[in-house]
């Protein structure tokens, strides 16, 4: 079965919590603290992985969860990190963030296109600092430590587009299957109705040294850029390919359609759905000739083509612009003129692929990272009426998750953490007045304007500097 886009739910592992813990040995009276880290939690990546050939996989199960990270010890013992969750995925995928109450795709997050190519759809949290690193030259015996960081957790979206060099389009029984099963190894349902394929057939074909794949893609019809027919949910293949092979039917098929017409038509489909794909390279493959009274037919599109190129240019055929359309009349049944038409197509492909300036090895989860980076670092001040005022986002929400409420010190330490960031002032540019209730997340408490003037007094509780954060 053929399924090219699914929605999952992906959640990384939790931070493991560090350990507040003492020496506590013999002739030791006054161990100093020892607690270690707690572990990081496993990332779920996904991986571009060649011999995936569907999302098959994410059709039943949607549910994906990274391992978590544990907790750290006494004697420095740091907790173990979390193993990463690499969920495979077809060459081509998409990778988008997708909002499961709207049902709508949001931000583009990576478009895997090369085999081993990965991206981190979700991060597993930092584990929680030990109390050994809250020492400071007043405070010897710090008696808190930092809970583990949650893990990111996210509905993404994945699409599968086809990877294929050239694609066959055209209107319904035109003879793609026909053309393709004559042009590679590809064994496609082949019968005399419209919509004999259902779904994209991948073919390779070889010419002389050079090879390239061929797509068939399911008939359109007029309107299909608009949703009618089946080929609204397969246009997205062709975007990928270098290369189409626009395939007409000399005889017009069994309702007897008028070739021009239909690459006409056709023509206009790829257009509606994206501009791109009205300037995309084009091979016109004139098929079924070997059948009685195509002649006229063959001569019309023919000329209808070329005055269209050169409608183009002026209608000067001696102007430098001016670029003969390739076209190759065939018969998929009896082979006639399918060797011309694979070498053209496999020296066009080789010389498209060739020109593109694609970067390959695109570091998508490195992208990423800096963009949630940069979102994590921000948050926003809310005014919600009778001296309450909300503090929203995901760094600060972090920071009073890994706090020990019950812990004053640790409470302190969040506090100027806080400050650090310019949370106080913006609390104070916003309105807020002492003794106002600050909330976030589920976290209540009075408002303070304590901020502190000089880097010597943030030493004293263990934050580090602008300079040494960075």
């Amino acid at each position: 079965m053929f399924i090219d886009r699914v929605h999952i739910h992906v959640k990384a592992g939790d931070g493991g919590a560090g350990c507040m813990s003492f020496r506590r040995e013999a002739h030791v009276p006054k161990g100093g603290p020892n607690g270690g880290d707690g572990g990081s939690g496993g990332n779920v990546v996904l991986r571009a992985d060649r011999g995936a050939s569907s999302l098959i996989d994410y059709r039943f199960k949607h549910h994906f969860k990274a391992q978590r990270g544990t907790h750290g010890k006494g004697s420095r013992m740091h907790g173990a990190n979390g193993a990463d969750l690499v969920l495979r995925v077809p060459l081509g995928t998409q990778v988008r963030e997708y909002d499961e109450e709207t049902k709508e795709a949001g931000l583009l997050l990576a478009d895997l296109t090369h085999d081993g190519e990965c991206v981190i759809v979700a991060k597993g949290g930092h584990g929680g600092r030990g109390n050994i690193h809250f020492v400071t030259a007043t405070r010897r015996a710090p008696a808190f430590a930092e809970l583990g960081e949650p893990a990111e957790e996210a509905w993404v979206e994945l699409e599968m587009k086809l990877m294929a060099d050239a694609a066959l389009v055209g209107m319904p029984s035109v003879g793609k299957s026909s053309l393709i099963a004559r042009m590679s190894a590809a064994r496609p349902k082949i019968a005399d109705y419209p919509f004999t394929t259902l779904t994209p057939n991948l073919g390779m074909v070889r010419s002389g040294d050079q090879n390239f794949v061929v797509a068939d893609v399911p008939g359109l019809i007029e309107g299909a850029a608009q949703g009618k027919g089946l080929g609204h949910e397969f246009l997205r293949h062709i975007e990928r390919t270098a290369l189409i092979l626009h395939v007409v039917d000399a005889a017009g098929g069994w309702e007897g359609r008028d070739p021009v017409d239909d690459y006409v038509k056709i023509n206009g489909e790829l257009a509606s759905y994206a501009q791109t794909l009205a300037t995309r390279p084009q091979i016109v493959v004139i098929n079924k000739v070997d059948l009685p009274d195509t002649e006229e037919a063959v001569r019309r599109l023919t000329s209808y083509i070329r005055e269209q190129a050169l409608q183009k240019v002026g209608g000067n055929e001696f102007d430098e612009r001016f670029v003969e359309p390739q076209i190759h009349c065939v018969s998929a049944v009896t082979g006639i003129g399918m060797d011309a038409l694979i070498a053209a197509v496999a020296q066009k492909v080789f010389e498209l692929r060739s020109a593109e300036a694609v970067a390959d090895g695109a570091l998508y989860d490195k992208v990423w990272e800096h963009q949630r980076e940069k979102r994590d670092q921000r948050f926003s001040v809310r005014n919600l009426g009778g001296h309450v005022f909300a503090v929203e986002g995901r760094a600060v929400e972090r920071m009073v998750i890994q706090t020990e409420w019950e812990n004053e010190e640790a409470i302190a330490y969040l506090q100027h953490r806080l400050e650090r960031m310019g949370v106080e002032a913006a609390l104070a540019q916003a309105g807020a007045q002492c003794g106002d209730e600050i909330r976030i997340l589920n976290r209540a408490f009075a408002f303070e304007s304590s901020l502190l003037g000089s880097d010597a007094a943030a030493d004293e509780l263990g934050v580090p500097t602008e300079e040494e954060a960075e």
